[in-house]
């Protein structure tokens, strides 16, 4: 179970979290605004920002503004860090350095996005390589309306891969010669990863180098891709795809290979974006969600888990909720976890818990041609009587409930809700109803992989 405490309120609009890791225990926050604040766990927030660069910063509708930040392997010594926003005039993407012991900003690098205010990406992290990866999304509107996903000539739509240690002339940065497009005519050299719609947060896990991306959906799936370290030039499928669904009137090149998400979800569970956190590698909850990738909703606040499962696939569970609107998940330099929140502003704290489930849910399916029955079994394994109950659960693409029984039962998109019958409104202590459903498929019959009761996450049995 994913707990959270405040730490800090008083943020204004806060969009990331850094950790420098120069012995201070201190932790830098953007805020929307363009100024960068200080929290110490002893002292709490200081009220001076370390850094203002509001006369810089377009801050224009909600999704305009200082979005990310990172710091360098060398921190301690340069006093250097690099800082992702939208600039004044035009609302262009850019990237800067900051140089602390100079007050200094230096424009590095930007990409035009005057049309719309939305999908601005601006994730940065250094990877395991040394290198700075930075995020853009496809240039904002609805449907990718420049195809920017799948073109290779422009940043929208991609995540970039820069050397910001030193620089090669004219360019105030180098692009690694092992970068994928280097060499291709027309496509911009800087690239590392296309096919994305608005990739808000990604990170990389400690122990492996493999990326994790969180990338916000059209409104029918929002989903997250695993990727190995060092996978260069791989297409994530935007527009042709959202999640694993072809997306209606989208850009499909023929021949094109997509490389698939890992996990999707469907808005209809509440959710509404995406935000990609990190693999879990510190101590203190090591025994509980180690090597475990957490992962939010902004609207819904679902605590995502997930982990590859040895044979191919991803074990995946709901174990808890965050605060309300989380906009990014950091971490400590010993690998803790923390979480901004947008609105009221605040700080928190993301600890772990073992709680018992107090329901399981065995499955059984029987499938022949495009169709397929599953029943459920529930049964309460806590030690209250449940009286009135809806068990929620997703179901894979392409299934639609055709008829169910012993429930009241309403799919909307991929999301199951099905509510008690009058004749099994209480589940006692140890007791168990039957119920399910006939769906039509279209090729993938599996069942249900997690399931809440009454909100509540379920033990999932065979």
């Amino acid at each position: 179970m994913c707990r959270r405490d405040r730490f800090a309120s008083g943020l204004r609009r806060p969009t990331a979290p850094a950790a420098p890791d120069d012995g201070t225990d201190r932790l830098f926050i953007t805020e929307k605004s363009g100024r960068v604040r200080v929290y110490h766990p002893d002292t709490g927030l200081a009220s001076a920002p370390l850094l203002d660069i509001t006369s810089s910063v377009d801050e224009s509708g909600n999704e305009r503004g200082l979005l990310g930040i990172a710091l360098p392997p060398d921190f301690a010594d340069s006093q250097d860090l690099y800082l992702a926003y939208t600039a004044l005039p035009d609302g262009a993407v850019t990237l800067a350095r900051y140089r602390l012991d100079e007050s200094r900003l230096e424009p590095l690098l930007a990409q035009p996005h005057a049309e719309y205010s939305n999908h601005n990406g601006g994730q940065l992290a250094f990877g395991p390589d040394g290198k700075l990866y930075w995020s853009i999304g496809d240039g904002g509107g609805s449907g990718d309306p420049f195809r920017s996903g799948q073109r290779l000539d422009t940043l929208l739509g991609k995540i970039m891969r820069v050397d910001v240690s030193r620089a090669c002339a004219p360019l105030a940065y180098c692009v690694p010669g092992d970068n994928p497009f280097v060499d291709t005519p027309g496509a911009r050299p800087e690239i590392w990863l296309y096919g994305l719609r608005n990739p808000w947060r990604f990170s990389f896990d400690r122990a492996d180098g493999s990326m994790w991306i969180g990338d916000v959906g059209q409104g029918r799936w929002e989903e997250i891709d695993h990727l190995p370290a060092g996978r260069g030039g791989l297409n994530l499928g935007w527009s042709c795809y959202e999640g694993l669904e072809k997306f209606e009137g989208g850009d499909c090149a023929p021949g094109a290979q997509h490389t698939e998400p890992v996990f999707t979800y469907s808005p209809y569970t509440g959710g509404c974006s995406v935000i990609g956190g990190h693999v879990y590698r510190g101590r203190e909850y090591a025994g509980l969600v180690g090597g475990v990738y957490i992962a939010t909703d902004y609207c819904s606040s679902t605590v995502w888990a997930l982990r590859p499962d040895g044979r191919g696939g991803y074990e995946q569970a709901e174990i808890g909720e965050m605060p309300t609107q989380v906009t990014s998940v950091g971490t400590t330099v010993d690998g803790e976890f923390y979480v901004v929140n947008d609105l009221p502003g605040g700080l928190h704290r993301v600890s772990f818990a073992q709680e018992e489930p107090t329901c399981r849910v065995d499955r059984t399916v029987t499938a022949w041609g495009t169709g397929a029955t599953v029943d459920l079994t529930v049964t309460n394994t806590g030690g209250t009587p449940v009286s009135g109950w809806t068990l929620a659960f997703p179901l894979s693409l392409g299934q639609t409930v055709v008829s169910d029984w012993n429930t009241e039962l309403f799919q909307g998109g991929n999301a199951v809700s099905a509510a008690n019958a009058p004749h099994n409104a209480t589940i006692a202590p140890g007791a168990s109803v039957t119920l399910g459903y006939l769906v039509e498929h279209t090729g993938d019959a599996s069942p249900p992989p997690r399931f809440t009761l009454n909100g509540d996450a379920c033990a999932v049995g065979r």
